[in-house]
């Protein structure tokens, strides 16, 4: 059994938020991949299915996010998981928008979803770690990743959840690679094959240079030509 945490802050004033896209991500899944409906239960709501041949429980702690081990370590204890049967997903703010990448285990980096559950359960589990980008300067990050995605954040943040979602079953199998390949898949999709390089525009013709011709001369003409 595999447990995939969401991070983020419960309550519809935050559903929006960049900090809350690791609930987007398990969301998606359970959406995408016919999961059972949510119950509260570990301090959070949870919802299970099957990802390929692999029973995965999906959680998203309602502890608010500073204390999400809390919700991660008795969900780990009830099913006597190992923290590497464990993949958080969360925002990540040192990468660019629209970016994802798979981790197994680190430190925090100052995330304070990251920073519980490493309290509680440890460093050794996976991680999926979801570009938000970064304001620019380390006091403006709060009040950042509590902002809602833009409007035109919604395309690209829309094709990253799908890639998730499609990329799941391998995620749940252990293998990063090919659900990296599912996430790029979604998010650059590959030029069709039937697609027919531009034509480069027809170079116009050349002007056409006429030669002066000359008037045709009378017999006179000719005869006076002779003599001179």
């Amino acid at each position: 059994m595999k447990l995939f945490v969401g991070l983020g802050n419960p309550g519809a004033k935050y559903a929006g938020n960049r900090h809350n896209v690791g609930f987007m991500a398990v969301e998606r899944i359970a959406e995408e991949h016919g999961f059972g409906p949510w119950k509260s239960k570990f301090q959070g709501t949870i919802s299970e299915g099957r990802l390929g041949s692999e029973k995965v429980l999906l959680l998203r702690p309602e502890t608010f996010m500073n204390l999400s081990g809390q919700s991660v370590g008795e969900a780990m204890r009830f099913y006597k998981l190992d923290s590497v049967d464990i993949t958080v997903f969360h925002d990540e703010l040192d990468l660019a928008p629209g970016k994802c990448r798979a981790k197994a285990g680190g430190g925090h980096a100052g995330h304070n979803g990251l920073r519980s559950i490493h309290q509680h359960i440890g460093p050794h589990y996976d991680r999926v770690r979801i570009g938000v980008g970064h304001p620019g300067h380390k006091n403006a990050v709060s009040g950042y990743v509590l902002r809602d995605f833009s409007k035109a954040d919604q395309e690209w943040l829309d094709d990253l959840l799908r890639g998730i979602a499609d990329g799941a079953s391998y995620l749940a199998d252990g293998d990063n690679s090919k659900f990296m390949n599912a996430v790029a898949l979604r998010v650059k999709p590959p030029r069709s094959s039937t697609t027919k390089p531009k034509e480069k525009p027809a170079e116009a013709p050349a002007p056409k240079v006429e030669t002066p011709q000359e008037e045709p001369r009378s017999a006179l003409q000719k005869l006076v030509d002779k003599f001179r």
